[in-house]
């Protein structure tokens, strides 16, 4: 059983991996942050700066709390995106945190976002 649990849990990683930016694009369209490189520069402005320089940058990623995007986006973005996403508000925040830092990385192989 172990090893059918890893070969699920390595083709669900690889297959969010490549649908999540889509996925999330969609979903920030409908909000007022508009797009990914939107919500970069709300995450920033609400002094993440650092976290984010980490992502786009060539070493490691900083991680991100639930409760740093619950206070930098707010509700009315977490609804909007929620309804898209199809999962509830108040799981996603910590979505958020486990993959956006991932998510930007992937999409900013030379240090800026390629996809918005």
């Amino acid at each position: 059983m172990g090893i059918f649990d890893n070969l699920t849990g390595g083709v669900l990683g690889q297959l969010e991996a490549q649908l999540l930016p889509g996925l999330l694009s969609k979903a920030l369209a409908q909000t007022s942050l508009g797009s990914l490189q939107g919500l970069l520069d709300k995450l920033s402005q609400s002094g993440l700066g650092p976290q984010i320089a980490s992502w786009l940058g060539s070493g490691s990623n900083q991680h991100i709390t639930a409760e740093q995007l619950e206070k930098a986006l707010g509700d009315g973005v977490v609804d909007k995106i929620s309804t898209e996403l199809n999962m509830p508000p108040d799981q996603i925040f910590g979505f958020l945190a486990k993959h956006l830092p991932a998510v930007i990385d992937a999409l900013s192989p030379h240090g800026t976002l390629q996809h918005t």
